[in-house]
This record gives C-alpha cells, structure tokens and sequence, in this order.
C-alpha cells in the first residue's frame, strides 16, 4: 500500500519577500485540497481560546487531510504566526443564492500598508487575494465582485480584530468586531465604515467587542431579519460553502 505524499509545511526563508511567503502559504493549503467530503475533519469551535485553535493547526500540518475555509484561516493564522509585521484578521460573509444562505471565511491580511487574503474555497477566485489592496473595501469589493459571477448576493460582511502573534495567548479570536448589513447600505456608506474601521484597526484602538458585552456586536445598517429562534441548530460555518 502506498503512502500518500503528505505535503511539507511551508519555511519563511529571509531571502523572501512577505508576498512570496504567503503565497508558500496558500500553496501548501491548496496542496492539501479543499474537503468535499462532507465531514468535517477537525473540529474548530470559534470560541476556544487562540493557543487551543494553534494545536488544532498542528494537527492539520500533522494529518494533511483536505480542510474547509474555517480550518483554512486557522492555519493561516497559525502559519504567519513569526511575522509581527504581517496582521492577520477574520473576514465573513453571509450570501444568499436561490432561496438559500451561504457562509465563507477567510483571513485578511494587512502588511506594508497593502491588504490581501488567504483562504479556501470550492471557487478560486473566493479565497486568497493578493497583498495589492490598497484600502480594506477595495478588498471586500473584490470578493463582493467575485461572488456576483456566481450569482451570489452579499448580505452581510463581519470584520474581526487582529489575530495576536502569541501562539500560546488565552484570548479568543475576535470574529466580528464590525458587522455590515452590506446589502441594506450603498457602496459609498459601506467603504466609510469599513474604512473607519480599518484605520481604527492600524491605531489598534479597538477592544474585543466581549470584552465589555459578549452579546454585543457593533453593527451597521438596518437588520436583516428577525433575530434567530433559539431552537434551530447552531449552522457549521462553511457547511454549504458554494462559494
């Protein structure tokens, strides 16, 4: 019986350039492949804290299995960890498509004033962006672009906070410290936000949004429905990722 090849885990060289490096990175992450499998192959549970979700990195590195996009930013997270100049923070989007809700994830990136992403998804074009982007929504326009081929409407974007470098911090990862009802907002109304918000990033003037109310999320725009009845099932982030 043969072994499948296990991909090696990429090393940040001096001789590379931060682009190159992430670029390794997205490699590697393509190299395992996205799982169409149906099953989730780790389980990663948003609100443990962020040294819990670097040993569930490890063990993908360990067990090279194909991974989803919540799997895919938890190890972008994880393999940027030695680069202080490189921020890493959660990017969501809600979407809806023939009578259905879709979620993704990826991991935005800000470095050397440029912001780009890494990710993985069934489509190309819905996970890694390169460090080109000059501000955060000529980012979020982009994948909103993206997901108009696929005849998706973006409903609703949620921007985290800065991932810490320390691999062994207590602290959770902040998802959604900023929440867009992006399709309730004009372009114009959406950039100022997302602007304000991104330079309010740069300052590092934020504070989790738990640290001072779990429940509460700083949001924009009219709500889009009804809150949610708590007796529906927790959704799988990426659980019908057509994106």
């Amino acid at each position: 019986c043969v072994q499948p090849s296990v991909p090696p885990v990429p090393n940040y060289k001096l001789s590379m350039s931060i682009p190159e490096w992430l670029q390794a990175i997205q490699t590697y992450m393509k190299m395992l492949q996205y799982n169409h499998t149906g099953t989730q192959f780790f389980e990663i549970r948003k609100s443990r804290p962020l040294s819990g979700l670097m040993e569930t990195a490890k063990e993908m590195t360990r067990e090279s299995l194909p991974i989803k996009c919540l799997e895919a930013v938890i190890l972008g997270i994880y393999l940027t960890n030695g680069q202080p100049s490189v921020e890493r923070f959660p990017i969501s989007f809600k979407t809806h498509f023939s009578g259905n809700y879709f979620h993704h994830v990826v991991l935005g990136i800000y470095c050397n004033g440029r912001y780009g992403s890494l990710g993985m998804s069934r489509r190309s074009d819905l996970m890694d962006k390169p460090l080109s982007y000059r501000t955060l929504s000529d980012l979020i326009f982009e994948f909103e672009d993206s997901y108009k081929k696929y005849l998706h409407s973006v409903k609703k974007v949620k921007i985290g906070l800065y991932v810490p470098h320390e691999p062994h911090s207590f602290q959770p990862i902040e998802w959604k410290q900023l929440v867009l009802n992006v399709s309730k907002m004009m372009r114009t109304e959406v950039r100022k936000e997302l602007e304000k918000f991104a330079r309010d990033m740069r300052m590092k003037i934020l504070k989790p949004s738990s640290a001072h109310s779990p429940m509460k999320e700083r949001s924009r725009g009219k709500s889009l429905s009804p809150r949610r009845r708590q007796a529906s099932p927790p959704r799988r982030a990426c659980r019908r990722d057509k994106s």
